[in-house]
This record gives C-alpha cells, structure tokens and sequence, in this order.
C-alpha cells in the first residue's frame, strides 16, 4: 500500500511540476488532428513537424501516418515514455525528454503544432519567429485552442488556426 501512495505521489508531482512550467496535460481528440492535417494543412513526405508539449504522441503518430516526420518535445517523463511506447511501431518520429525553449528545432522543420493556454501563447509563438528567423524560411504554425491576435490566421477548422510565421513578413 505504501508503494501505491508512492507511486501515486510521483505521478501528481509530475503532472504538477509540468502545470508550472508549461500548459497542462489535455489529450488531442485524434479525429480533429486528423481533419486538421487533412483540410487544413496537408502534411505530405516533404514536411518535418514539431509538436510542442507532444503529450501521448496523438499528434506525433498522426502526422506519421500522412507521411510526415515527427519531433515531439515534452517535459512530463512519464508522458514521454508513454508517448514513445505507442509511438514505438512508427517511422520518422522522435520524442525528446526536453524544454523546448533551450533546444533548437530541427533544421528540416516545416510545421510546428502547439497547444498552448494564453498565458504561454506569446513565448511559444517568440520562440517559432526567433527559429524562423534562424532557419531563414517562413514555418507553418497550427495551434490549437488559442488564437494568437498579433498574426492574422490562413486558415481555420474547429478549434485548430493556422498561421505563417515569416522571418521577412511584419506581423499583422
């Protein structure tokens, strides 16, 4: 009994130390991300995605199963290896244990899909203009959830805007 409380505590702790830090813990609805990569940006063999706060790789094995490279980079280790234990059985996705914001995307990245809560929506889409800037090359961004009000959207489906951040565009 006193390894269930243990474990128990650990698991809050997790999912607490990760609130703190980043957005909570909310599963994406796979059918939504599914239409999202469907209508509203297609993802194709050329794209290389990354899933801020990738969670349990819904996204992640999405994007998978249209073609697409996947890196999901998250802060909660037991939702990294529940994340890299679904996603085991797929090709060309990745799961870091890492804080997005002291790492750098991958130079082949395309997309970048987040969820994000309003409090953190400003730092996430700083982040992907100063990786914009050093990738030299606009990024599609999808977030879902939030609107971001200092970009105009290309496109919207459901909860999911999407967005072109363009190192050599002003914003809106």
């Amino acid at each position: 009994m006193t390894l269930l409380y243990a474990v128990i505590a650990v698991v809050v702790l997790m999912f607490g130390f990760v609130v703190i830090f980043g957005a909570p813990y909310v599963p994406s609805k796979r059918r939504e991300v599914q239409r999202a990569f469907e209508s509203l940006y297609p993802l194709s063999s050329n794209d290389l995605l990354v899933d801020i706060g990738s969670g349990d790789g819904v996204v992640l094995r999405e994007a998978a199963k249209h073609g697409a490279r996947a890196v999901g980079y998250e802060i909660n280790p037991l939702l990294v290896l529940i994340s890299r234990i679904a996603s085991g059985r797929y090709k060309g996705i990745q799961v870091k244990l890492a804080d997005l914001f002291r790492s750098k995307f991958p130079d082949e990245t395309t997309v970048v899909y987040m969820f994000s809560e309003s409090r953190d929506i400003k730092r996430m889409f700083a982040k992907i203009e100063h990786e914009a800037t050093r990738l030299k090359r606009p990024l599609t961004v999808i977030s879902y959830g939030f609107q971001y009000t200092q970009y105009e959207p290309k496109g919207e489906l459901g909860a999911h805007f999407m967005y072109i951040v363009d190192p050599t565009v002003t914003k809106a």
